[in-house]
């Protein structure tokens, strides 16, 4: 499968604010009224690690500036003064953008090591934050916006008693309800039918109140996925399936990406799945970096010219470009070489 990066990668790097001067990874990216919107998660230390998301521009999907100096959505603004917001995903139904986010009540400390995942450390917070078990488990959220810029909280995604990243809404009402892709980490065992964190599925008519979420792919391909998997970006409507990049994590934490394609009227149906990986990390800036090497993290993705734009994190340090022709992927996916 042939996907081009982009000759000026790392196209976002960390730096110009205080807020983002040690790193920026892992985007949500839109497309509205023919410009390209990203929002980036960022960094400014790693000791502790409260992350916060900026918003971007870009007429071209490369050269991207900033629309604001400061953040748009930080964890103070939802009432976690210690914590850390990770990891948005975004789409758009009707006039309203809805983003995803995963979020950490109070921030780790982390410490690169250069090889494998960093150490980590829990400091000490003031007023009994950092007491309780669950300040430091990941809940998903959802965030609304009309303008990109004034985001105002819906709901809770997941339980607020277990780790659950990678919740991720498709673009539209399928059937009526909202659909929602999570990634529970607690979810593993026998009563789960997964040995390993694995992508589910999940309805709601209101956002606000879910279904029972459903077991909708695990790990299969252990020469990359043995670790886990889950969502990467939103899903794609295509005329064959809804397109949906993942994520494998191999023993060794390297992080690369496959491909399904989902039924379009019961998504819960995988049509085709790559045996292969898509991508892996194969360029410096994908095996180098301040926090974890050997990764890319897609967490945005939009299509313009039937052109595939694919936005990822590169080792948590900054934010790589990726495209290939939509049609040439779905094809890949449908008829993958053995």
């Amino acid at each position: 499968m042939k996907i081009t990066r982009h000759p000026d990668n790392p196209i976002v790097v960390p730096g110009g604010y205080e807020w983002r001067k040690v790193t920026v990874f892992n985007p949500a990216v839109i497309i509205d009224n023919g410009k390209f919107y990203m929002i980036e998660r960022t960094a400014g230390s790693l000791t502790p690690c409260k992350n916060y998301l900026g918003l971007l521009e870009s007429e071209d999907g490369v050269n991207f500036t900033h629309v604001k100096n400061e953040p748009i959505l930080t964890p103070d603004m939802l009432g976690f003064p210690y914590g850390s917001v990770q990891d948005p995903r975004i789409v758009k139904i009707d006039d309203t953008f809805y983003m995803n986010y995963a979020l950490r009540p109070c921030a780790m400390s982390y410490y690169p090591t250069g090889a494998g995942i960093p150490e980590r450390s829990i400091p000490t917070y003031p007023d009994g934050w950092g007491e309780q078990e669950g300040h430091w488990l990941t809940r998903s959220s959802i965030v609304t916006s009309k303008n990109l810029v004034d985001w105002e909280f819906l709901t809770d995604t997941t339980p607020l008693d277990m780790n659950d990243r990678d919740n991720i809404l498709f673009p539209e009402k399928i059937n009526g309800k909202y659909v929602l892709l999570r990634r529970p980490e607690e979810y593993v065992g026998e009563a789960y039918g997964t040995e390993k964190a694995a992508m589910w599925i999940t309805y709601s008519e209101d956002l606000i109140h879910w279904e029972e979420p459903k077991l909708l792919a695990k790990a299969e391909n252990m020469a990359w996925e043995s670790r886990k998997i889950g969502g990467s970006t939103p899903p794609v409507k295509t005329d064959r399936g809804w397109l949906v990049l993942y994520h494998g994590v191999d023993d060794h934490v390297v992080y690369r990406v496959g491909a399904m394609l989902l039924d379009l009227d019961n998504p819960e149906k995988i049509i085709a799945r790559t045996k292969n990986f898509i991508m892996e990390p194969e360029t410096y800036y994908e095996k180098f970096g301040y926090q974890i090497p050997n990764v890319i993290f897609p967490t945005g993705n939009v299509v313009k010219d039937g052109l595939l734009y694919i936005y990822y994190g590169v080792t948590d340090t900054a934010i790589a470009l990726a495209t290939v022709p939509l049609d040439d992927l779905v094809d890949y996916i449908l008829n993958e070489p053995q």
